[in-house]
C-alpha cells in the first residue's frame, strides 16, 4: 500500500479543501493508496466525525502552522512542529512514500531540499508545469519558480528529469526538448541560452533547439526549459488567462439578453475547451531532483485539485521516478 502524507495547514481553505480531497482520492482510487494528515488534531477530527475509510486515513498531530506570509527559512527553523517539516521529515524517514503540500511554496521546497537532500548529480531541484497546447496534449515547462536563476549545466539536467516525467507520467517515447529563447535562430539569446545550446547539443537528449513564448502553447517541443524567474513569469501569466477569459465572458453576458443567450449556448463548448488550462485539473507540480515525491499546489486549491495532487503522488512513487532519474544522471555524469 503506498502511503502519501498530506499537508492539511497553511493553504487559503485549510483543513476543509484537503480533507474533502482526500476523502474523494479515497473513494476513487483504483489501487491501495493510504492518507497520512499532517496538521492540528482537533481540527482533523472534527473534519473527520464520519469516517468511511477508517485504517486508510491517519493523523499526525502537527501544532504548528508555517503561513503564506512567513519567511520561509525562518519559518523551516522557527516552527519544527509544523505539518511541511513534519511530513518532510517522515517522509525522510520512510513513514510515507510521498508529500502533498498546498501549502507555503517557498517553506515547502526549502524544506524538502533541506531534509530530502538532493538525488546525486542534481544541482538544483526543479519544479515543472504543464501547459495546454494547440494541437492537444501539453508542453511541459521546468524550471517555473525553484531557483530564480540558472547555470547552463543545470538546465542540462532540468532537461534529463524533465524527459524521464514526460516519458513515464505522460507517455512521450522520445520527447523533445528546446531552450526558451527571443528566436528560433541559434544566434538568439541571451549568455544562459547560447552556452546551454553548446552543452545541451553534446546529451542524448531529443533537443531541437531554441522555441519562443507562443511556441509552448503551439507545441512545437514537449519539453521548454528556462531560469526559475522566466518559468514563474510565464506560469504566472498563464494562469491569469483562464480567469480573464471567464470574467469578460460573464461582462459580455451581463449587457443584454441577447448576449446572455449567446453566452450560455457557447458555455458548454467554452468549459470542455478551457478546461485544459483549469489548475484544478493537474493538481500540483511536481519538484524534481530530491529524494523524494513531494508534489506543491496552489494555496486556494480545491478538493478536487487535492485529489489530483494526491493521484500523481501516487503515479510517481509506483513508478519509482526518483529512481529513475537518479540512475539517468549517474550514467549522464560518468566518466567517459
Amino acid at each position: 500500500m503506498i502511503r502519501i502524507g498530506l499537508d492539511t495547514m497553511g493553504a487559503d481553505f485549510s483543513p476543509l479543501n484537503e480533507v474533502s480531497g482526500a476523502l474523494s482520492a479515497l473513494s476513487e482510487s483504483t489501487h491501495e493508496i493510504q492518507i497520512i494528515l499532517f496538521g492540528k488534531q482537533d481540527l482533523l477530527k472534527e473534519q473527520l466525525t464520519n469516517n468511511p475509510f477508517p485504517g486508510r486515513i491517519e493523523i499526525v498531530n502537527a501544532d504548528e502552522v508555517i503561513t503564506m506570509n512567513d519567511e520561509p527559512v525562518a519559518a523551516l527553523r522557527q516552527k519544527r512542529n509544523s505539518s511541511i517539516v513534519q511530513g518532510l521529515i517522515a517522509l525522510k524517514e520512510g513513514k510515507i512514500d510521498a508529500f502533498v503540500s498546498a501549502g507555503n511554496t517557498g517553506a515547502v521546497m526549502g524544506g524538502a531540499t533541506l531534509e530530502l537532500g538532493r538525488i546525486p548529480g542534481v544541482s538544483r531541484p526543479m519544479i515543472g508545469s504543464q501547459f495546454p497546447r494547440s494541437n492537444g496534449g501539453f508542453t511541459l515547462v521546468f524550471d517555473v519558480g525553484a531557483t530564480v536563476d540558472a547555470k547552463p549545466h543545470w538546465l542540462k539536467e532540468y532537461g534529463v528529469m524533465g524527459t524521464i516525467y514526460a516519458r513515464e507520467i505522460f507517455g512521450i517515447t522520445n520527447p523533445t526538448v528546446a531552450l526558451l529563447s527571443v528566436g528560433e535562430e541559434k544566434s538568439k539569446g541571451n549568455e544562459l541560452v547560447l552556452e546551454s545550446q553548446k552543452i545541451l547539443s553534446q546529451t542524448e537528449l531529443n533537443f531541437i533547439g531554441n522555441v519562443e513564448g507562443r511556441d509552448i502553447l503551439l507545441g512545437k517541443a514537449d519539453i521548454v526549459l528556462c531560469d526559475g524567474f522566466t518559468g514563474n513569469v510565464v506560469l504566472k501569466f498563464a494562469e491569469s488567462v483562464l480567469i480573464t477569459l471567464k470574467t469578460r465572458i460573464r461582462a459580455y453576458a451581463d449587457k443584454g439578453i441577447i448576449q446572455k443567450i449567446k453566452a450560455a449556448i457557447t458555455a458548454s463548448v467554452l468549459k470542455a475547451t478551457l478546461r485544459d488550462f483549469d489548475y484544478q485539473e493537474h493538481g500540483g507540480v511536481p519538484l524534481l531532483g530530491v529524494n523524494g515525491v513531494v508534489i506543491i499546489g496552489h494555496g486556494s486549491s480545491s478538493p478536487k485539485a487535492i485529489r489530483t495532487m494526491i493521484f500523481r503522488a501516487e503515479e510517481m512513487v509506483r513508478k519509482d521516478i526518483c529512481g529513475v532519474v537518479r540512475t539517468a544522471l549517474a550514467k549522464e555524469n560518468a566518466p567517459v
